[in-house]
């Protein structure tokens, strides 16, 4: 079983990610990760290059790697924010993995954004209206919806294993 997790940037998906791979014993994979490695660049430097749109096309492609890779094997993989925007993303996550949505407040978002803006792109005076674009697309890919706000990691994660297994 694939458990995918997703949610908007910040809501948790590396930190929570790791914890359940560990708890699970099996491997832990971060989709933002596989196309740093995979592009031989970073990702704000992707953006610099090749624009969104040329950063969501290595994302279908890590996506749709990493899914049939680990489609039938144990594993847990944090996508990033935006691959449900991906052409066929909500779709693959539907039936290939089992997707749960770290639902987060846009309050809360805001506040570990501004402790935490890092690599990250797409933190920008547009950041409402993409959570509020992206919030059904969440809904739509995800078996599971948990809500973070207030929960630490190790509760979040406690709840997935409860939830998914």
């Amino acid at each position: 079983m694939l458990i995918a997790l997703t949610g908007f940037m910040a809501s948790g998906k590396t930190t929570v990610g790791r914890l359940l791979a560990e708890s699970l014993g099996c491997p832990f994979l971060d989709l933002d990760e596989v196309i740093v490695k995979k592009a031989g660049r970073s990702i704000p430097a992707i953006f610099a290059s090749d624009g969104e749109k040329g950063f969501r096309r290595l994302e279908k492609q890590a996506l749709e790697q990493t899914v049939a890779r680990y489609a039938e094997n144990t594993a847990v993989l944090a996508l990033g924010g935006g691959t449900v925007t991906v052409p066929g993303a909500v779709k693959l996550l539907q039936e290939k993995t089992t997707c749960v949505y770290l639902q987060t407040s846009l309050e809360c978002i805001q506040t570990r954004l501004s402790a935490d803006v890092g690599d990250r792109p797409l933190a920008d005076e547009h950041l409402a209206e993409r959570f509020a674009a992206r919030e059904p697309l969440y809904t739509q890919a995800a078996h599971v919806t948990l809500d973070t706000d207030g929960l630490s990691p190790e509760e979040i994660t406690d709840e997935i294993i409860i939830d998914c297994l």
